[in-house]
């Protein structure tokens, strides 16, 4: 009897504990709850951290999460003001601020992320199609981007355009998409805190036409760049050639006056030594002849001399007898040919 009384006080005991464990629940700092009785909601939704009770076996706790929690959408590709698709990466940062209320329309976080894709994207497409593409790649109106004067004049110059001015700039564009999001969401109990772009990309058809185009852009600059460098390095070529003529010029004249001034001083010189009386100048007219034949003559050399010839009366005069004197050759107008 005392064993059936021991089994019937450990089957007491286990009922007992088993219905405590299903009345009693924990909620943590980072969720709140919403307690459901055959699938609708009952009470207020539990926010405060702690052990909690509720009524075992026909009511349950659905556990909803109280952070910032993240939405991060994937690419899509939408056509902006100005007739260019594009491809645009969105995020936002949202959370549940109504509990219950999300419960009621959304459930889990499953649901509240697909129905974020919906809005969201949306909003996006609405907002992208209103501007154009500046004004989305831009941050602010008032953002002056930092440009080579250079470049900037040889881009005026090829007549390649330049930034148009633009109204609002990229935050003012994700500002509205977010006031419109934000709205639309407030009802599913969820309260919408940023969003913005990730990424801005031309879509994947026209890309390669797009960058074509600019590096054929910044080809053009090159080549300007590349014929300006050029002409610029035949001027300092030319100056420089300029320069050197000039410098060598005036090297040979300062050498020709130096030249002219030392043969006058020899010549000078020469003269005052050669001026002495008639027997130095008369070997003074010899020594210059002397110098004249070393100069003129060489070997197979022919000379046609008149008789009166300075140059040939010392020739004469070197001849002591009439073997040593050359025969003239075919003498023509008086002029004989001597042949050495």
């Amino acid at each position: 009897m005392s064993r059936i009384r021991q089994t019937a006080i450990l089957a007491v005991l286990g009922i007992g504990a088993y219905v405590v464990m299903g009345s009693v629940y924990t909620v943590g700092e980072v969720e709140q709850v919403i307690i459901t009785q055959f699938g609708k909601p009952v009470g207020a939704p539990v926010t405060d951290a702690g052990l909690k009770v509720k009524v075992p076996f026909i009511q349950d706790v659905n556990r909803i999460d109280k952070r910032i929690l993240e939405w991060d959408g994937n690419p899509s590709d939408m056509p902006t003001k100005d007739k260019l698709y594009i491809s645009v990466d969105l995020f936002a940062r949202w959370r549940i601020t109504e509990p219950l209320q999300y419960f009621l329309r959304l459930r889990d976080e499953r649901s509240a992320q697909s129905r974020l894709d919906d809005i969201l994207g949306s909003e996006t497409r609405n907002a992208v199609a209103k501007h154009e593409l500046i004004e989305i790649i831009r941050t602010t109106k008032d953002r002056v981007p930092l440009r080579d004067a250079l470049l900037t004049e040889v881009e005026r110059q090829l007549d390649m355009g330049s930034l148009l001015p633009i109204q609002k700039g990229r935050s003012l564009v994700e500002q509205e998409i977010f006031a419109a999001a934000a709205e639309k969401v407030q009802v599913f109990g969820i309260e919408l805190l940023d969003i913005r772009f990730k990424r801005v990309n031309y879509n994947e058809s026209v890309r390669p036409k797009i960058y074509d185009r600019m590096i054929s852009e910044r080809r053009r600059i090159a080549e300007r760049f590349l014929s300006e460098g050029n002409g610029e390095a035949a001027r300092i070529r030319g100056d420089r050639v300029r320069e050197l003529n000039k410098i060598q010029s005036e090297a040979y004249r300062q050498v020709e006056e130096i030249r002219g001034v030392a043969d006058a001083k020899a010549t000078e010189i020469y003269a005052k030594a050669y001026n002495q009386n008639a027997e130095s100048v008369a070997f003074y007219e010899f020594t210059r002849t002397m110098q004249a034949y070393k100069t003129i003559i060489a070997d197979n050399t022919t000379l046609v001399l008149s008789t009166g010839s300075d140059l040939f009366k010392f020739l004469k005069g070197m001849m002591p007898d009439a073997s040593a004197v050359p025969t003239p050759v075919a003498p023509e107008n008086g002029v004989p040919v001597a042949k050495r």
